[in-house]
C-alpha cells in the first residue's frame, strides 16, 4: 500500500502541498448535545462551501521520522522510499517559482432542452376499417405545442419530436368556420379532398367552430392566478415574462370581475384577495412586487388556489384557476399522478384550471398539459408577450368561458367505401369505443369562439392500400345498402356547462363531397399544410415525399386574410425547418 501511494504523495511534496487527517472523531454528544443542529451558517451552505469549510479545519497531522509523505501512516520505510522523500525535501529547499493556480474544470452546460419533460408520443397506426370501423376521440383545444415548438425554431434547433402535436399545432390558427346556427353551442363541418403527399388516399376534415361572445357579453369571472415565484422562474422568459402577461389581463377586467392572486414557492402564500376590476391600481402593484426564490411546492399552492376560488365563487359565472409556471414541482408531493389525482377531484366543485406555461431548461411541458387536461381547461405555452397578449387579450373569451364540455367525436367508416384510415395527432386524446356513451368519462371543453380541427387519413377502397387486408377478414357491418354514398358517419356528444347529460349531434359524410384540394378553401388547406408539416417534425413517418417546399407552396397560396400575421409567421417557421435540415433520429426528451 504503501509503495502505491508514495509517487503521488511526493508529487504532492513537491508542489508543496499537504494532505490533511481528520482526527478521530469525538463521541456522538461530546462536543454538543445529542441531536442539536450544526452551525446555521453551514447547514445553508452549498455542498461544494460545505466541502471547502471542512477540509480548511482539518488539522495537519504531527509528522515522524517513519512517515510515509503525509498520510499519517507511520512504520518502517524502504531506502527507495527515503531516498524519495529526501529528494523532494531538497526540492522544497531550493528557490521556486511562483506557483500557479490548476486550472477549475468548467461544467459543460446541458442544452436547454435536455431537463424538458415531454410524454412520449407514438404516432397513431393505419387502421383496416373491416377490423376497426370505429374511431373515438376526445377534443382538444390546447395550443402549447405550437408555441413551444415555435421558441425552440426561433433558437435555431429543430424540437425533440415528443414535443410536437399535431392537433395543437393546427388549432393554434383561427379558422373561419361558419358559426352555430341552431340549438347547439358549436357547429360542425366536414370536407374530404385529395391527400398531397400520398396519391390515390384522401383526408377528411372535422371542423368544429363554437359560438363567438365578445368580452362584453362573458358571464362575471372570478379567476384566481397561481404563480410559481421559485427559484427556477428567475429568469427573463419566466417571472418577468408572467409578470407583463398579467398586466395585459389585468387592465381588461370588467367592474363584475374579480382577480385573486396565489403564489407559491417555498410556502404559498394568498398575495392578492379577491379583488374586483375597478382596482388595477392594487392588482398592477401585487404583481409588480412578485419576486423569485425558493423551491417548488407546487401541490400545495394547488390547494390554496381552490380553496381561494371556492370562497369568491360566482354561480353562473366563470369560476377558473389559470396556474402559470415551467412545471418544475420538486417539493411537497411531486409525483405526477397525485398532482394530476388533486385537480380532477377538485373540478368536480365547478372550477376549472388551466395552465400557462413559461421558459426553459428544466419545462415540463408534460406536467402542464396533462393538468389541463383533467382540470376541464386549455393549456398554453408563453415565449413572448404576444403570445401573452394572444391567450389572454385577443383570445380571452375562448381562453376563460366553456360553452361545451366534455366534447367527445365518433366516427364510423363505412367498408364499401373505405379500406382504412389513420387519425393525425390525437394520440393522448384516444378513447375506447363505449366511452362515447359514458356520461361518467371526461372529454374536452370548447370555449366560446373556439375552433377545432381533426384531420383522418383515409384509403378509398380499390387504392393502393397501406395494410394488406385480412385473408379471413370479417364481412361489412349490414349498413352498407342503407348508407349507399356515405363514407362515413361522424357523431358528437357534448355537455352544457353544470350538465350531466349529454347531448348527441349526427353528421353524415358523403364520398360525393371529395374535391382536389386545390379548390377547397384557404382554411381547409392551411390546416393541411400545418398537419403536413408537424408530421415532417416529427419524422414523417407517413408524409412520402412531401417536403418543406411543398408545405410553404401550400401555406403561401392559403394565407388568406392574415389579420393577426399567424400565418405569415408560420411561413418563416417553416423556412427555419427547412434550413435546419432533415431531422434525424432523435429521442424524447427525458420523463421524469
Amino acid at each position: 500500500m504503501h509503495r502505491k501511494l508514495t509517487p503521488f504523495l511526493i508529487t504532492l511534496a513537491a508542489a508543496g502541498c499537504t494532505l490533511q487527517t481528520p482526527e478521530a472523531p469525538s463521541p456522538i454528544g461530546a462536543d454538543r448535545g445529542v441531536g442539536q443542529q450544526t452551525n446555521a451558517s453551514s447547514a445553508d451552505a452549498s455542498p461544494g462551501q460545505a466541502t471547502r469549510k471542512t477540509l480548511s479545519t482539518i488539522p495537519a497531522p504531527v509528522r515522524t521520522a517513519g512517515d510515509i509523505g503525509s498520510t499519517g501512516v507511520t512504520g518502517p520505510a524502504t531506502e527507495l522510499e527515503r531516498a524519495r522523500v529526501a529528494q523532494a525535501a531538497s526540492a522544497r529547499a531550493m528557490p521556486q517559482p511562483p506557483r500557479m493556480p490548476m486550472p477549475v474544470p468548467v461544467p459543460i452546460a446541458p442544452s436547454p432542452e435536455s431537463r424538458e419533460r415531454y410524454h412520449p408520443i407514438d404516432s397513431n397506426p393505419v387502421q383496416l376499417v373491416r377490423e376497426a370501423p370505429i374511431s373515438t376521440f376526445a377534443i382538444d383545444v390546447d395550443t402549447g405545442s405550437y408555441s413551444n415548438v415555435r421558441r425552440m425554431l426561433l433558437a435555431g434547433r429543430l424540437p425533440p419530436k415528443d414535443a410536437v402535436r399535431v392537433e395543437e399545432m393546427i388549432n393554434y390558427f383561427p379558422y373561419a368556420y361558419a358559426a352555430p346556427r341552431d340549438e347547439h353551442p358549436f357547429a360542425v363541418h366536414t370536407q374530404v379532398v385529395d391527400n398531397p403527399w400520398r396519391a390515390g388516399s384522401r383526408l377528411l376534415r372535422i371542423g368544429i367552430k363554437g359560438e363567438d361572445r365578445s368580452r362584453e357579453m362573458l358571464p362575471p369571472a372570478n379567476l384566481v392566478f397561481l404563480v410559481d415565484v421559485s427559484g427556477s422562474m428567475n429568469s427573463a422568459d419566466k417571472l418577468p415574462l408572467l409578470k407583463s402577461s398579467l398586466k395585459l389581463l389585468a387592465e381588461r377586467l370588467r367592474p363584475q370581475d374579480r382577480i385573486s392572486l396565489v403564489t407559491y414557492a417555498s410556502g404559498t402564500q394568498l398575495v392578492l384577495p379577491p379583488t374586483t376590476g375597478t382596482e388595477k391600481a392594487s392588482i398592477v402593484n401585487a404583481i409588480d412586487a412578485l419576486r423569485a426564490g425558493g423551491s417548488t411546492a407546487g401541490a400545495s399552492g394547488i390547494e390554496l388556489a381552490y380553496r381561494t376560488a371556492q370562497q369568491a365563487f360566482i354561480p353562473g359565472g366563470i369560476n377558473r384557476i389559470l396556474l402559470a409556471t415551467d412545471g418544475d414541482f420538486n417539493v411537497g408531493v411531486t409525483d405526477f399522478r397525485q398532482l394530476e389525482s388533486i385537480v380532477e377531484e377538485r373540478r368536480k366543485s365547478g372550477i376549472a384550471l388551466s395552465t400557462l406555461g413559461f421558459g426553459t431548461g428544466n419545462y415540463n411541458e408534460q406536467l402542464m398539459e396533462r393538468l389541463a387536461d383533467v382540470g376541464n381547461g386549455a393549456y398554453a405555452y408563453i415565449d413572448s408577450l404576444m403570445e401573452g397578449h394572444k391567450v389572454l387579450v385577443d383570445e380571452a373569451s375562448s381562453t376563460l368561458e366553456a360553452i361545451a364540455q366534455d366534447v367527445k367525436i365518433q366516427v364510423e367508416f363505412n367498408p364499401s367505401f373505405v379500406s382504412e384510415y389513420r387519425l393525425i395527432g390525437y394520440e393522448n386524446r384516444l378513447l375506447a369505443r363505449e366511452d362515447f356513451n359514458n356520461d361518467r368519462v371526461d372529454a374536452g371543453d370548447i370555449g366560446a369562439g373556439h375552433s377545432a380541427t381533426a384531420i383522418y387519413e383515409i384509403t378509398p377502397v380499390g387504392a393502393p392500400a397501406r395494410v394488406d387486408p385480412l385473408r379471413y377478414g370479417a364481412s361489412g357491418s349490414g349498413q352498407t345498402e342503407r348508407a349507399a354514398g356515405e363514407i362515413a358517419y361522424v357523431k358528437l356528444r357534448y355537455k352544457k356547462p353544470e350538465s350531466r347529460d349529454s347531448i348527441l349531434i349526427e353528421h353524415p359524410v358523403h364520398d360525393r363531397l371529395a374535391k382536389d384540394i386545390d379548390t377547397v378553401d384557404a382554411d381547409t388547406r392551411f390546416a393541411v399544410a400545418v398537419a403536413g408539416f408537424a408530421q415532417l417534425l416529427r419524422g414523417g413517418q407517413y408524409t412520402g415525399s412531401w417536403d418543406w417546399n411543398a408545405v410553404r407552396a401550400m401555406a403561401q397560396g392559403a394565407r388568406g386574410d392574415d389579420p393577426f400575421g399567424y400565418r405569415g409567421e408560420f411561413l418563416r417557421l417553416v423556412d427555419l425547418a427547412a434550413s435546419l435540415g432533415t431531422r434525424d433520429p432523435q429521442a424524447a426528451a427525458p420523463v421524469e
